[in-house]
């Protein structure tokens, strides 16, 4: 499952000005997941793969969502809209519970999907999260091809900062801390149980903006898809 917003403003919660050019690449989780895809099977690699990728552009309108919209989810859970500007997850969570209706043995998600993740991690270094073994073996399988994907954690007290008042979730916490592992968290409410998940934050090492480094050029990089190969990979040796 990739994120494929394929630009973003903001929305109503409009962002500001400087920088805004960046978002085109607001796209880079639904490219990965589009390359490691036909990565797989031009490798001819013996696993069974459906990519799920929701498109969609966020920007402000008369028929944009607004703060405080109310919006049900594809498997029937609700949503508090408090920001507009934290669209990825509510796109993500339709795309994940429509893929768990394929009833898969894993999901591996990924998206450009917050700011948190440049803070804790810096602009090469993914945040990975979900199911801890299935979290930890894609993990280290990230380090090894080079992306060097971390481990992060979910933590329970964040997730308790997701509770709505008229929803079953809002799409933001009212804290400012830790919003790589709320948005985790917000995802794993749609993630089937029994299914081995991770969630790979890729804001920072998806666009590069500075110079090129190693195999990495200048704007897109295609991380993770390296990452997700070395998984299909494994998950095919057993």
């Amino acid at each position: 499952v990739g994120k494929g917003i394929t630009f973003d403003t903001g929305g109503i919660s409009l962002k500001p000005g400087a920088n805004m050019d960046h978002m085109i690449s607001d796209m880079g989780g639904s490219a990965a997941v589009v390359g490691a895809t036909l990565a797989a099977a031009r490798l001819e690699l013996p696993v069974k793969v459906t990519a799920t990728i929701p498109l969609a552009e966020n920007m402000p309108s008369s028929s944009a969502t607004r703060p405080g919209d109310i919006l049900r989810h594809y498997n029937g859970l609700t949503t508090e809209v408090l920001n507009t500007d934290a669209e990825g997850r509510l796109i993500l969570a339709d795309a994940i519970s429509r893929a768990c209706e394929d009833e898969p043995d894993y999901l591996i998600e990924t998206a450009t999907l917050t700011g948190a993740q440049l803070v804790a991690l810096g602009e090469r270094t993914p945040g990975i999260m979900g199911s801890i073994a299935f979290r930890d073996r894609v993990s280290q399988l990230s380090q090894d091809v080079g992306e060097n994907g971390w481990p992060m954690p979910l933590p329970a007290e964040l997730g308790e900062a997701l509770k709505s008042d008229v929803a079953d979730l809002k799409n933001i916490s009212s804290s400012r801390w830790g919003g790589m592992s709320v948005a985790g968290h917000y995802l794993s409410n749609f993630v089937t149980e029994g299914v081995e998940w991770v969630h790979i934050d890729v804001a920072g090492p998806a666009f590069n903006t500075g110079s090129a480094h190693g195999y990495t050029p200048k704007r897109g990089t295609g991380v993770p898809v390296r990452t997700i190969i070395a998984a299909l990979e494994d998950i095919a040796q057993g």
